[in-house]
């Protein structure tokens, strides 16, 4: 009985890995616009725009205008599933259960004298959906996840001379999600639905060092800290072998759910070749290792009910990754920059372990990108993204129902943003 729980009340963390395809786990990476064109590569050296509050907060002492940065990166995801099957056998394998989706981004920096720069970002982190169409064969193991978190970052940097600064940054993190899934009790009755809502709010932070180590060359360091939050909210269960016994099929438990996002540091070199080329090279390792297991409690629960709704527990026994980045952009004239780059992400999920919520394989992502600067006050930025993943295999089983199935994931990225110093 316990096992047709685990696989249908899979935490929000969970839930959030399958939705996200643009960064390792359920990471986002588009916090800046500018950055996104070069595919991040150099995220922690470039501090070309107020986004450098995210990608190294001490490159804001390199921004001697005030100014404002803002944007918005849309997500288009496709998924192809094959060679499926399922008991019960029924069910349709549709795929592109990751809707379009907007992820908008925006940052305040202003410098204070030589030395200090104060500025202020909202950004997304981690989270986005998935939802499965109705009567989706695995259904048992997830049919729609949403997730979102919000990051506030108050900020300050400090440049101890015109080579080397460092930036400081606060994190105020909310989280929010909700969670559904099918269960069958019983083969012979209705489906069931579970339903599970949590929120709340954490603090993190988020520190980097930036060096000009030669006349054309930066290198940069950013650590982003790991946040501990306990999601408090409640699980809805419909069951449905209550329905045909004509008593309420719909009970309500407090839920309570531990998940810390993991901590990450990012390496980034940019060197200027010369009037109007630039390369840019970047390397992120995350802690995914962190997430052995996501237990989910919930109170209230009868006793004769506790072995499938009190504390479940669902292995994930995820991976430390590394994500490797190259970039170069070129400064047609003083009004013009294109930019490109490629970059591979590894998955921190594995073989036995990966779910529908979770379908995701190592990816390499192609990246363009421009920037129009019409005055010395605004530039324009847009970017565009094309990412492939490796074709990987969820496999998936609990006491009454399995699921087995290839997935071929892909996806677009857009995005537009701007930049107007004061």
């Amino acid at each position: 009985m316990k096992k047709v729980m685990l696989k249908t009340t899979l935490s929000l963390a969970a839930a959030m890995a399958s939705t996200q395809i643009f960064a390792s786990g359920f990471a986002i990476n588009e916090q800046s616009i500018s950055g996104m064109g070069t595919g991040f590569a150099g995220r922690s050296s470039v501090a070309d725009d107020a986004s450098t509050i995210f990608g190294n907060p001490a490159g804001m002492s390199r921004l001697k205008r005030e100014q404002v940065t803002g944007g918005v990166a849309m997500l288009d995801a496709h998924t192809d599933i094959s060679d499926a099957s399922s008991s019960p056998k029924s069910g349709s394998n549709d795929g592109d259960m990751v809707p379009f989706i907007a992820v908008p981004m925006g940052y305040y920096v202003k410098p204070i004298d030589d030395q200090w720069a104060v500025g202020v970002g909202i950004y997304a982190p981690f989270g986005l959906v998935t939802d499965y169409e109705n009567g989706f064969a695995g259904r048992y193991f997830g049919t729609n996840s949403e997730v979102k978190v919000v990051t506030i970052q108050p900020t300050v940097s400090y440049a101890f001379n015109d080579k080397v600064s460092i930036g400081f940054g606060p994190t105020i993190n909310r989280i929010e999600g909700t969670l559904e899934s099918d269960i069958s009790l019983h083969p012979r009755f209705a489906d069931g639905n579970v339903k599970i809502k949590g929120d709340d709010t954490a603090l993190g932070y988020n520190i980097g060092i930036l060096v000009q180590a030669t006349d054309s060359t930066r290198v940069g360091l950013t650590y982003h800290s790991k946040v501990k939050y306990t999601l408090e909210g409640d699980t809805k269960v419909n069951y449905g072998f209550l329905t045909n016994l004509r008593q309420n099929p719909n009970q309500k438990y407090d839920a309570s759910l531990d998940v810390t996002t993991p901590e990450s540091v990012d390496f980034s070199v940019t060197h200027q070749l010369d009037d109007q080329w630039t390369l840019y090279a970047g390397s992120t390792w995350t802690r995914w290792s962190r997430l052995k297991e996501i237990s989910v409690e919930n109170s209230g629960v009868p006793a004769g009910l506790q072995p499938a709704f009190g504390t479940i527990t669902e292995e994930q026994n995820w991976h430390d990754t590394w994500a490797h980045a190259i970039g170069a952009s070129y400064q047609i004239d003083k009004q013009w920059v294109l930019r490109t780059g490629f970059s591979v992400d590894q998955s921190p999920t594995n073989n036995e372990n990966r779910s529908p919520r979770i379908p995701t394989g190592d990816r390499k992502i192609f990246s363009l990108g421009a920037g129009w600067s019409p005055t010395d006050d605004l530039t324009i930025d847009v970017a565009y993204s094309y990412l492939v993943e490796e074709d990987v295999k969820v496999n998936n089983d609990n006491d009454r129902q399995t699921y087995n199935a290839k997935y071929e994931n892909s996806a677009n990225g857009f995005g537009v943003g701007a930049t107007y110093r004061f």
